[in-house]
């Protein structure tokens, strides 16, 4: 029998001087690039 088990992420990246790295985060001044998610479509029965 296989075991399924979760990926568990890891902890957010610090740079040098120990603040949280921002790289991976949109700042509010940038949010017009990224288009929002795609509304999502439920099947019949769900």
């Amino acid at each position: 029998m296989n075991k399924n088990q979760a990926i568990k992420p890891g902890p957010k990246p610090k740079k040098e001087d120990g603040t949280p790295d921002k790289r991976r985060r949109v700042t509010p001044e940038r949010r017009p690039k990224h288009p929002g998610l795609k509304p999502h479509k439920h099947k019949r029965g769900d």
